[in-house]
Protein backbone atom coordinates (compact mmCIF):
# COMPACT_ATOMS: atom_id res chain seq x y z
CA UNK A 1 0.00 0.00 0.00
CA UNK A 2 1.19 3.11 -0.65
CA UNK A 3 2.30 5.46 2.11
CA UNK A 4 0.34 8.46 0.57
CA UNK A 5 -3.12 6.61 0.87
CA UNK A 6 -2.99 7.22 5.20
CA UNK A 7 -1.04 10.28 5.26
CA UNK A 8 -3.24 12.83 7.45
CA UNK A 9 -1.62 15.82 5.96
CA UNK A 10 -3.12 15.25 2.83
CA UNK A 11 -6.53 14.97 3.88
CA UNK A 12 -9.53 16.96 4.14
CA UNK A 13 -11.26 17.22 6.98
CA UNK A 14 -14.16 15.37 6.21
CA UNK A 15 -12.40 12.45 5.07
CA UNK A 16 -10.04 12.48 8.63
CA UNK A 17 -12.87 12.98 10.53
CA UNK A 18 -14.10 9.57 8.93
CA UNK A 19 -10.63 7.60 8.88
CA UNK A 20 -8.67 6.26 11.33
CA UNK A 21 -5.07 7.78 12.01
CA UNK A 22 -2.03 6.41 10.08
CA UNK A 23 -0.79 4.15 12.86
CA UNK A 24 -4.50 1.93 12.43
CA UNK A 25 -2.82 0.67 9.58
CA UNK A 26 0.43 -0.37 10.41
CA UNK A 27 0.21 -4.47 11.30
CA UNK A 28 0.41 -4.84 15.32
CA UNK A 29 3.21 -7.46 14.90
CA UNK A 30 5.28 -4.95 13.58
CA UNK A 31 4.14 -2.22 16.21
CA UNK A 32 4.53 -5.21 18.96
CA UNK A 33 7.78 -6.14 17.77
CA UNK A 34 9.10 -2.47 18.25
CA UNK A 35 7.40 -1.84 21.65
CA UNK A 36 9.00 -4.87 22.70
CA UNK A 37 12.21 -4.02 22.04
CA UNK A 38 11.75 -0.27 23.14
CA UNK A 39 9.85 -1.71 26.59
CA UNK A 40 13.30 -3.79 27.30
CA UNK A 41 15.01 -0.67 26.53
CA UNK A 42 13.30 1.35 29.28
CA UNK A 43 13.03 -1.42 31.67
CA UNK A 44 16.56 -2.43 31.90
CA UNK A 45 18.52 -1.19 34.91
CA UNK A 46 15.36 1.01 35.55
CA UNK A 47 15.51 1.53 39.51
CA UNK A 48 11.61 2.29 39.57
CA UNK A 49 9.23 1.33 36.75
CA UNK A 50 6.16 2.86 36.15
CA UNK A 51 3.26 1.44 33.99
CA UNK A 52 0.86 3.86 33.51
CA UNK A 53 -2.07 5.09 31.02
CA UNK A 54 -0.83 8.08 28.70
CA UNK A 55 -3.34 10.49 29.50
CA UNK A 56 -3.03 13.21 31.76
CA UNK A 57 -3.85 11.52 34.63
CA UNK A 58 -1.37 8.94 34.49
CA UNK A 59 1.33 11.27 33.33
CA UNK A 60 0.98 13.05 36.04
CA UNK A 61 1.44 10.54 38.58
CA UNK A 62 4.53 9.49 36.70
CA UNK A 63 5.63 13.24 37.48
CA UNK A 64 4.93 12.70 41.18
CA UNK A 65 7.27 9.46 40.97
CA UNK A 66 10.41 11.03 39.36
CA UNK A 67 9.91 13.76 41.67
CA UNK A 68 10.28 11.06 44.54
CA UNK A 69 12.57 8.64 43.26
CA UNK A 70 16.06 9.61 41.04
CA UNK A 71 15.63 7.15 38.04
CA UNK A 72 11.96 6.64 37.12
CA UNK A 73 11.39 4.92 33.52
CA UNK A 74 7.97 5.07 32.25
CA UNK A 75 5.99 1.69 30.62
CA UNK A 76 3.19 3.50 28.42
CA UNK A 77 0.40 1.20 28.86
CA UNK A 78 -3.99 1.40 28.04
CA UNK A 79 -6.31 -0.26 29.04
CA UNK A 80 -6.77 -2.60 26.06
CA UNK A 81 -3.19 -3.46 26.24
CA UNK A 82 -2.26 -4.01 30.33
CA UNK A 83 -1.97 -7.49 29.77
CA UNK A 84 1.05 -6.87 27.58
CA UNK A 85 2.48 -4.33 29.20
CA UNK A 86 2.89 -6.69 32.96
CA UNK A 87 4.31 -9.41 30.70
CA UNK A 88 6.88 -7.35 29.57
CA UNK A 89 7.85 -5.87 33.08
CA UNK A 90 8.02 -9.71 34.47
CA UNK A 91 10.22 -10.55 32.19
CA UNK A 92 12.34 -7.77 31.95
CA UNK A 93 12.71 -5.57 35.03
CA UNK A 94 15.55 -6.30 37.18
CA UNK A 95 15.30 -8.15 40.36
CA UNK A 96 14.76 -5.69 43.17
CA UNK A 97 13.03 -3.16 40.98
CA UNK A 98 10.35 -0.84 42.34
CA UNK A 99 7.22 -0.99 40.69
CA UNK A 100 4.28 1.02 40.03
CA UNK A 101 0.87 0.62 37.98
CA UNK A 102 -1.08 3.73 37.53
CA UNK A 103 -4.27 4.53 36.51
CA UNK A 104 -5.53 1.29 34.87
CA UNK A 105 -8.02 -0.50 35.66
CA UNK A 106 -7.87 -4.78 34.61
CA UNK A 107 -11.04 -5.72 32.77
CA UNK A 108 -10.71 -9.98 33.16
CA UNK A 109 -8.10 -12.40 35.20
CA UNK A 110 -6.16 -12.79 31.84
CA UNK A 111 -4.90 -9.04 32.31
CA UNK A 112 -2.95 -9.69 35.27
CA UNK A 113 -1.94 -13.30 34.77
CA UNK A 114 1.79 -12.37 34.88
CA UNK A 115 1.74 -10.60 38.43
CA UNK A 116 2.60 -13.01 40.49
CA UNK A 117 5.74 -13.30 38.41
CA UNK A 118 6.59 -9.41 38.21
CA UNK A 119 6.23 -9.16 41.93
CA UNK A 120 8.48 -11.83 42.15
CA UNK A 121 11.09 -9.86 40.53
CA UNK A 122 10.14 -7.13 42.17
CA UNK A 123 10.93 -5.34 45.48
CA UNK A 124 7.42 -3.80 46.13
CA UNK A 125 4.54 -3.18 43.68
CA UNK A 126 1.99 -0.92 44.15
CA UNK A 127 -0.91 0.24 41.83
CA UNK A 128 -3.08 3.15 42.41
CA UNK A 129 -6.42 4.19 40.46
CA UNK A 130 -9.34 5.47 40.59
CA UNK A 131 -11.74 3.43 38.33
CA UNK A 132 -14.32 0.98 39.09
CA UNK A 133 -12.97 -2.29 40.09
CA UNK A 134 -14.47 -5.33 40.03
CA UNK A 135 -14.11 -7.02 43.66
CA UNK A 136 -12.23 -10.53 42.24
CA UNK A 137 -10.32 -8.55 40.10
CA UNK A 138 -9.21 -6.32 43.37
CA UNK A 139 -8.86 -9.42 45.61
CA UNK A 140 -6.74 -11.26 42.74
CA UNK A 141 -4.09 -8.05 42.16
CA UNK A 142 -4.01 -8.21 46.62
CA UNK A 143 -3.26 -12.12 46.71
CA UNK A 144 -0.67 -11.66 44.19
CA UNK A 145 0.96 -9.57 46.73
CA UNK A 146 0.25 -5.89 45.25
CA UNK A 147 -0.51 -3.16 47.19
CA UNK A 148 -3.36 -1.56 45.82
CA UNK A 149 -5.15 1.99 46.24
CA UNK A 150 -8.28 2.70 44.71
CA UNK A 151 -10.10 5.88 45.13
CA UNK A 152 -13.33 6.97 44.90
CA UNK A 153 -14.10 7.86 41.01
CA UNK A 154 -16.69 10.28 41.97
CA UNK A 155 -14.05 12.47 44.11
CA UNK A 156 -10.53 12.02 43.27
CA UNK A 157 -8.22 10.81 40.18
CA UNK A 158 -5.41 8.91 40.40
CA UNK A 159 -2.92 11.63 40.21
CA UNK A 160 -4.82 12.55 44.05
CA UNK A 161 -4.27 9.06 45.01
CA UNK A 162 -0.53 9.09 44.20
CA UNK A 163 0.00 12.22 46.08
CA UNK A 164 -1.96 10.94 48.71
CA UNK A 165 0.13 7.47 49.53
CA UNK A 166 3.29 8.86 48.36
CA UNK A 167 5.05 9.39 51.56
CA UNK A 168 6.55 13.11 50.37
CA UNK A 169 5.90 16.58 51.16
CA UNK A 170 4.97 17.33 47.53
CA UNK A 171 5.79 21.26 46.09
CA UNK A 172 2.97 23.32 46.16
CA UNK A 173 3.00 22.82 41.95
CA UNK A 174 2.22 19.14 42.01
CA UNK A 175 -0.91 19.43 44.35
CA UNK A 176 -1.89 22.34 42.01
CA UNK A 177 -1.50 19.59 38.91
CA UNK A 178 -3.47 16.71 40.90
CA UNK A 179 -6.23 19.27 41.23
CA UNK A 180 -6.50 20.51 38.23
CA UNK A 181 -5.64 16.77 36.31
CA UNK A 182 -9.02 15.65 38.62
CA UNK A 183 -10.62 19.21 36.89
CA UNK A 184 -10.53 17.18 33.52
CA UNK A 185 -10.68 14.00 34.57
CA UNK A 186 -13.89 13.64 36.42
CA UNK A 187 -14.99 16.26 33.78
CA UNK A 188 -15.72 18.96 36.36
CA UNK A 189 -14.59 21.91 34.22
CA UNK A 190 -14.05 25.04 36.47
CA UNK A 191 -10.74 25.28 35.99
CA UNK A 192 -9.64 26.44 32.29
CA UNK A 193 -6.31 24.79 32.54
CA UNK A 194 -7.43 21.00 32.53
CA UNK A 195 -7.99 21.08 29.20
CA UNK A 196 -4.71 22.35 28.29
CA UNK A 197 -3.39 19.68 30.23
CA UNK A 198 -5.39 16.83 28.40
CA UNK A 199 -4.84 17.72 24.81
CA UNK A 200 -1.13 18.61 25.55
CA UNK A 201 -1.03 14.75 26.67
CA UNK A 202 -2.84 13.69 23.71
CA UNK A 203 -0.18 15.31 21.08
CA UNK A 204 3.19 15.38 22.96
CA UNK A 205 5.39 12.54 23.70
CA UNK A 206 4.65 10.95 27.24
CA UNK A 207 7.92 11.61 28.39
CA UNK A 208 8.09 15.24 27.09
CA UNK A 209 4.56 15.94 29.04
CA UNK A 210 5.89 14.52 31.99
CA UNK A 211 9.05 16.58 31.59
CA UNK A 212 7.17 19.87 30.91
CA UNK A 213 4.35 19.17 33.92
CA UNK A 214 7.10 18.53 36.39
CA UNK A 215 8.89 21.80 35.68
CA UNK A 216 5.50 23.55 35.30
CA UNK A 217 3.04 21.89 37.18
CA UNK A 218 -0.17 23.20 35.45
CA UNK A 219 0.56 26.34 34.42
CA UNK A 220 2.32 25.82 30.75
CA UNK A 221 5.08 27.40 29.27
CA UNK A 222 4.05 29.88 26.16
CA UNK A 223 5.80 27.05 24.02
CA UNK A 224 3.19 24.63 25.18
CA UNK A 225 0.31 27.01 24.80
CA UNK A 226 1.62 27.75 21.33
CA UNK A 227 1.42 24.42 20.76
CA UNK A 228 -2.13 23.85 21.97
CA UNK A 229 -3.46 27.02 20.12
CA UNK A 230 -2.23 25.61 16.64
CA UNK A 231 -3.23 22.43 16.73
CA UNK A 232 -7.01 23.40 18.59
CA UNK A 233 -8.15 24.70 15.11
CA UNK A 234 -7.80 21.26 13.86
CA UNK A 235 -9.50 19.87 16.53
CA UNK A 236 -12.30 21.64 16.64
CA UNK A 237 -13.30 21.07 13.16
CA UNK A 238 -13.27 17.20 14.01
CA UNK A 239 -15.38 18.36 16.37
CA UNK A 240 -17.91 20.34 14.44
CA UNK A 241 -17.80 17.42 12.50
CA UNK A 242 -19.03 14.55 15.02
CA UNK A 243 -21.49 17.03 16.17
CA UNK A 244 -22.80 17.23 12.90
CA UNK A 245 -23.52 14.07 12.38
CA UNK A 246 -24.84 12.73 15.78
CA UNK A 247 -28.35 12.19 16.17
CA UNK A 248 -30.69 11.64 19.80
CA UNK A 249 -32.39 8.45 20.30
CA UNK A 250 -34.81 7.70 22.77
CA UNK A 251 -33.58 4.67 25.19
CA UNK A 252 -35.99 4.05 27.84
CA UNK A 253 -35.95 6.39 30.04
CA UNK A 254 -32.89 8.18 28.96
CA UNK A 255 -32.36 9.99 25.47
CA UNK A 256 -28.45 8.79 24.16
CA UNK A 257 -26.65 11.38 21.41
CA UNK A 258 -24.80 8.89 19.11
CA UNK A 259 -21.86 9.98 16.72
CA UNK A 260 -18.95 8.92 14.78
CA UNK A 261 -15.86 10.64 14.25
CA UNK A 262 -12.06 10.65 15.09
CA UNK A 263 -12.37 13.95 17.67
CA UNK A 264 -12.32 14.77 21.04
CA UNK A 265 -15.15 13.06 22.90
CA UNK A 266 -15.41 14.62 25.94
CA UNK A 267 -16.17 18.41 24.07
CA UNK A 268 -18.29 16.35 21.76
CA UNK A 269 -20.34 14.44 24.67
CA UNK A 270 -20.76 18.24 26.63
CA UNK A 271 -22.29 19.21 22.93
CA UNK A 272 -24.79 16.72 23.22
CA UNK A 273 -25.53 17.31 26.37
CA UNK A 274 -26.66 20.58 25.38
CA UNK A 275 -29.11 19.63 23.03
CA UNK A 276 -30.83 17.40 25.72
CA UNK A 277 -28.61 14.21 25.68
CA UNK A 278 -28.38 12.36 29.01
CA UNK A 279 -25.83 10.13 27.91
CA UNK A 280 -23.43 10.18 24.86
CA UNK A 281 -22.16 7.71 22.63
CA UNK A 282 -19.46 8.62 20.38
CA UNK A 283 -17.68 6.15 18.35
CA UNK A 284 -14.53 6.06 16.59
CA UNK A 285 -13.00 5.16 13.30
CA UNK A 286 -10.38 2.59 15.18
CA UNK A 287 -13.37 0.56 16.24
CA UNK A 288 -13.43 1.86 20.09
CA UNK A 289 -16.32 4.22 21.33
CA UNK A 290 -16.89 6.49 24.05
CA UNK A 291 -19.68 6.62 26.75
CA UNK A 292 -19.93 9.41 28.12
CA UNK A 293 -23.20 10.55 31.00
CA UNK A 294 -24.65 13.27 32.71
CA UNK A 295 -26.41 13.58 36.04
CA UNK A 296 -28.85 11.72 34.65
CA UNK A 297 -26.89 9.04 33.68
CA UNK A 298 -24.22 7.66 35.76
CA UNK A 299 -24.38 4.00 34.21
CA UNK A 300 -21.48 4.69 31.42
CA UNK A 301 -19.24 1.81 33.06
CA UNK A 302 -22.32 -0.72 33.16
CA UNK A 303 -23.17 -0.16 29.43
CA UNK A 304 -19.57 -0.18 28.67
CA UNK A 305 -18.74 -3.56 30.68
CA UNK A 306 -21.46 -5.33 28.07
CA UNK A 307 -19.51 -4.10 24.81
CA UNK A 308 -15.79 -5.03 26.17
CA UNK A 309 -15.02 -2.12 28.00
CA UNK A 310 -15.20 0.00 31.21
CA UNK A 311 -15.05 2.88 32.97
CA UNK A 312 -16.28 5.32 35.47
CA UNK A 313 -20.10 5.91 35.90
CA UNK A 314 -19.83 9.13 33.64
CA UNK A 315 -17.09 8.15 31.41
CA UNK A 316 -16.19 4.45 29.93
CA UNK A 317 -15.01 3.63 27.01
CA UNK A 318 -15.72 0.13 24.92
CA UNK A 319 -14.32 -1.45 21.68
CA UNK A 320 -17.30 -3.96 20.76
CA UNK A 321 -16.07 -7.17 19.31
CA UNK A 322 -17.71 -7.15 15.89
CA UNK A 323 -14.26 -6.89 13.57
CA UNK A 324 -13.40 -9.58 11.70
CA UNK A 325 -11.51 -8.67 9.29
CA UNK A 326 -10.89 -5.53 7.01
CA UNK A 327 -14.13 -5.81 5.21
CA UNK A 328 -15.67 -5.44 8.38
CA UNK A 329 -13.68 -2.13 9.30
CA UNK A 330 -14.48 -0.44 5.81
CA UNK A 331 -17.94 -1.30 6.43
CA UNK A 332 -17.61 0.46 9.40
CA UNK A 333 -15.77 3.95 7.78
CA UNK A 334 -18.61 3.66 5.07
CA UNK A 335 -21.81 3.72 7.52
CA UNK A 336 -20.22 5.72 10.29
CA UNK A 337 -19.52 3.21 12.33
CA UNK A 338 -23.17 1.79 12.13
CA UNK A 339 -22.73 -1.73 13.55
CA UNK A 340 -20.88 -0.47 16.56
CA UNK A 341 -23.35 2.37 17.29
CA UNK A 342 -26.72 -0.73 17.21
CA UNK A 343 -24.16 -2.84 19.67
CA UNK A 344 -23.68 -0.17 22.35
CA UNK A 345 -27.50 1.20 21.85
CA UNK A 346 -29.01 -2.66 22.56
CA UNK A 347 -26.35 -2.56 25.98
CA UNK A 348 -28.00 0.66 27.23
CA UNK A 349 -31.43 -1.33 26.26
CA UNK A 350 -30.67 -4.32 28.38
CA UNK A 351 -29.48 -2.18 31.62
CA UNK A 352 -32.59 -2.73 34.04
CA UNK A 353 -34.45 0.25 34.94
CA UNK A 354 -35.11 1.37 38.20
CA UNK A 355 -38.86 2.14 39.15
Amino acid sequence: MDDWLIDDERLSIERKSILPGEGFFYPESLEETEREREAAERLADAETVVIADTDADGLACVALLEAQFDDVSLLPASPHDLDRAIDWAAEYVDQGTRVFLCDLCPDAAEDIEALHTLVDRADSVRWFDHHQWEPDLADAVETAGVELTVGDSDEVCTADVALAELADDFDERFVDLAAVTRDHDLWIRDDPRSDDLADLAHWIEPDEYVDIVREHGADLPPEATELLAERRIEKDALIEKAVERAELREVGPWTVGVTYGRCSQNEVAEALREQGADAAVIVKPAGSASIRGTENFERAHEVAAQVNGGGHPKAAGCKPDIYDDMLDYAHHWTTRGAVAKQAIVDAFKRLDIEE
